[in-house]
C-alpha cells in the first residue's frame, strides 16, 4: 500500500569528526520518504523555495517517490540548517537555522490522488501543518503516526495536544517524552502520553535502541551496533520512514507487526549514519537490508 509522508525538505550544512558537507539534501520528509521507499510506494507532501535544485528532485524520483505534493514556492527560500556534531556523535549543536519557506504560513498541498492514503506518517514538523493535512484526507487513515521534537512541544503545545487526539502512534526520544509530560521516568512519561490519545508510543533512546509501549504491551528493540558512524543527521527520520514503509507494505498495524517493523527501521537507520546526507542510502540495496536484518535477528536470539 502507498504511504503518505508529510515533512520538511531542507539544505543541511554538517560538521562531524569525519568531515563536513555544505548545503546537502536533508529534511525530515526527505529522509523519511527515502527510507520508506525501500519497502513501499511513497507519496511526499512538502514545500521548498525556488532555490531547490532540480538535481535534488531527481534524486528522490530515482527512488520512485511521488512528488506531486511537493510545492515549489516562487520567491521563497528553502529551509536551511547548519549543525556540528561532537566527538561522541550523540551530542550536536545547531549553529544556524533559517526557516525560510517553513516559517511562512503553510497549508499542505494534498493532491486528490493522495486523499485515500491509508498509512500516513507525519514526519518531524509543525503540528499545525499536520492537522491541516489530516483535515484534507477523504477519511481517517488505517494508521497515522507522528514524529515530534522539543521545539514543537515547547512552542506549539495546544496544536500538538490536538494532534495527539487524532493519531494512532507517536514517535519521540526519551528527553522529549519527559518534556511533554513533566515526568522524570521515561516509562511513566510514555504511559502519560497514552492518556493524551495515541494507542501506542515509540520512544527512541539513541545508541540504546527504542521501546514500544501500548496499553497491552511493552517491547525493547536494541540499536544495531554500527562500526562506521559518519553522520547521524536524519537517523530518527529514517527510522520513522522505514517503520511506516514496512507497515504499509504489510498492510498491518497490530502490535507484533509494529515491533517487527521497528527492527527493520533500526537496520535502515543504521545504514543512514554510515554516510553524509543520503550518500549511503543511495547505494543501499534491499539485499543489504535483508542481510543485516538476519544478522540482527541472530544478535537478539539467546
Amino acid at each position: 500500500m502507498s504511504l503518505l509522508v508529510i515533512g520538511s525538505a531542507a539544505f543541511d550544512s554538517i560538521q562531524t569528526p569525519s568531515g563536513s558537507r555544505e548545503k546537502v539534501i536533508g529534511g525530515s520528509g526527505v529522509y523519511a520518504a527515502f527510507a520508506a521507499s525501500f519497502f513501499t510506494p511513497v507519496r511526499l507532501v512538502s514545500v521548498v523555495g525556488e532555490d531547490w535544485p532540480s538535481a535534488y528532485t531527481e534524486r528522490l524520483r530515482k527512488r520512485a517517490i511521488d512528488l506531486e505534493g511537493v510545492e515549489i514556492r516562487p520567491g521563497a527560500k528553502t529551509l536551511s540548517w547548519t549543525g556540528k556534531y561532537f566527538e561522541n556523535l550523540n551530542d550536536r549543536e545547531t549553529l544556524e537555522i533559517r526557516l525560510n519557506v517553513m516559517g511562512e504560513e503553510y497549508s499542505p498541498l494534498v493532491p486528490e490522488s493522495y486523499r485515500d492514503s491509508e498509512f500516513v506518517l507525519l514526519a518531524n514538523g509543525s503540528p499545525v501543518s499536520h492537522l491541516g493535512l489530516l483535515a484534507k484526507l477523504a477519511r481517517r487513515p488505517r494508521l497515522t503516526i507522528a514524529d515530534t521534537m522539543d521545539f514543537y512541544i515547547q512552542n506549539c503545545p495546544d496544536s500538538l495536544r490536538e494532534l495527539l487526539r487524532q493519531i494512532d502512534g507517536l514517535i519521540l526520544n526519551d528527553s522529549e517524552a519527559r518534556l511533554l509530560t513533566g515526568e522524570k521516568n521515561t516509562i511513566t512519561a510514555a504511559r502519560r502520553i497514552l492518556e493524551m490519545g495515541p494507542a501506542f508510543v515509540i520512544v527512541k533512546k539513541g545508541e540504546n535502541g527504542a521501546f514500544y509501549l501500548s496499553r497491552q504491551a511493552i517491547r525493547l528493540i536494541p540499536a544495531y551496533p554500527s562500526e562506521a558512524v559518519v553522520d547521524p543527521t536524519g537517523a530518527g527520520d529514517s527510522f520513522a520512514g522505514a517503520l511506516m514503509g514496512a507497515l504499509a507494505a504489510s498492510g498491518r498495524s497490530d502490535s507484533e507487526s509494529i515491533i517487527a517493523a521497528m527492527a527493520r527501521a533500526t537496520v535502515v537507520a543504521g545504514f543512514n549514519v554510515e554516510g553524509f546526507s543520503l550518500e549511503r542510502m543511495e547505494t543501499l540495496t534491499e539485499g543489504e537490508i535483508e542481510s543485516r536484518l538476519n544478522a540482527f535477528r541472530t544478535m537478539m536470539t539467546f
